[in-house]
């Protein structure tokens, strides 16, 4: 099977409040476009009416994201994305945990001319990535292979 070439130069992961997934799938991304020496700009931020700017990204996360060698950095504070539209300006793609967040996106902003995909269907399937706080690490754990395993079907479907 022929795969197209990566068309993307700058993704943008979005989540409700950015101190779980989307800083988990940012991290991901950034450490697989390293290893491929690739120049791609991976971004991360929330959505949703409680996102807040400055709060430190989940503990559990980054532990999550430490059992699969990829450290998040302990500086990093969330962003909300409605407090910070150029965000948008340099994005070849959004990535959304959830409907939801891509419904958000399309309420707030007038982007008709971006891609915006869930993670499930940039993997070829349907559904949302749950929300892991308050689920303990586990839950967190749960949410990373989710998030992995879907990044990954979407990224295998390209030629790097």
């Amino acid at each position: 099977m022929m795969k197209n070439k990566f068309p993307y130069k700058s993704i943008l992961i979005v989540c409700s409040v950015n101190t779980a997934r989307s800083c988990m799938a940012e991290g991901f991304l950034k450490d697989f476009f390293l290893k491929q020496n690739l120049d791609i700009r991976v971004k991360s931020c929330g959505v949703s009416s409680h996102a807040r700017d400055g709060m430190l990204i989940s503990i559990d996360a980054r532990l999550a994201m430490e059992e699969v060698g990829i450290k998040l950095s302990e500086n990093s504070l969330s962003i909300d994305l409605k407090k910070h539209p150029e965000i948008l300006e340099d994005v070849d793609l959004i990535l959304t945990l959830t409907e939801k967040h891509l419904e958000e996106i399309h309420e707030i902003f007038n982007i008709n001319s971006l891609e915006i995909l869930t993670l499930k269907e940039f993997a070829g399937e349907y559904g949302d990535i749950e929300d892991p706080s308050m689920k303990e690490l586990e839950g967190f754990r749960e949410a990373r292979n989710k998030i992995i395993n879907c990044l990954m079907k979407g990224l295998n479907r390209y030629e790097f």
